[in-house]
């Protein structure tokens, strides 16, 4: 569901590539795009020759290095890198929700608790917010927008998460790890089917032999019915 809102909300801008033909008109469209509400999935637009053909201008690349963070990198990568275009207001809220995203991810691989939590402290710190009521509202915000499910608990500073939507682009540099995952896990798929095949066919043998023993039981006491018919009666 969030996946194709998000979709249908950057399907504009898609269409709007075809005629940026100019880097300038290109960095604005990156620009409109990540201040829309309801954009977070960024590939496709990453993926349009307009925009990848800032790689080769001078004055516009950084807004094509701005997308790509907000495809899949996070507000410390922001920060860390100098030379960016200036976020405005509604940029930076949505960097910092799509950071906390990624934040919140990466802390439920990690975690062996059925709902992981995240501290105040380095929250603030990972998304560069001044006060704890900062963070707070940004997690509301992140929560209204749909893009978690959490609980803040600000007796022990921690944001409870129940669930992350899945809007966030892979990185490419992840791409390999992925992958290698997923044959991990049709790995483990198959496997597992091969224990259940052989689990199977033990029961479908076991099966065949009671039913072998009990026809043969059957056959013994049919014989031995017409034996006992067969023989002389003493009077």
């Amino acid at each position: 569901m969030e996946q194709t809102r998000a979709l249908n909300a950057l399907e504009p801008f898609l269409a709007l590539s075809k005629s940026a033909t100019s880097p300038r008109a290109a960095a604005d469209l990156i620009v409109r795009a990540t201040s829309a509400p309801n954009t977070y999935i960024f590939t496709e637009l990453l993926q349009t020759p307009q925009v990848q053909a800032l790689a080769s201008s001078p004055e516009f690349a950084p807004f094509l290095t701005l997308l790509q963070i907000f495809s899949h990198g996070t507000y410390s990568s922001y920060t860390s890198t100098p030379g960016l275009p200036e976020l405005n207001e509604a940029q930076r809220l949505k960097l910092r929700q799509l950071s906390l995203l990624t934040l919140a991810k990466k802390d439920s691989r990690t975690s062996t608790a059925s709902s992981p939590a995240l501290d105040y402290a380095s929250l603030q710190k990972a998304l560069d917010l001044p006060s704890r009521q900062a963070l707070e509202e940004l997690v509301i915000s992140a929560v209204y927008a749909g893009l978690l499910k959490a609980q803040l608990n600000p007796k022990a500073s921690v944001v409870q998460i129940n669930s992350v939507s899945p809007l966030r682009d892979v990185a490419p540099s992840d791409i390999s790890d992925l992958l290698a995952s997923l044959q991990a896990w049709a790995g483990r798929c198959d496997a597992t089917l091969e224990s259940l095949s052989a689990q199977m066919n033990q029961v479908r043998a076991e099966a065949d032999r009671r039913a072998a023993r009990a026809a043969a039981r059957a056959e013994e006491t049919h014989k031995l019915m017409e034996k006992e018919q067969k023989a002389p009666q003493i009077r």
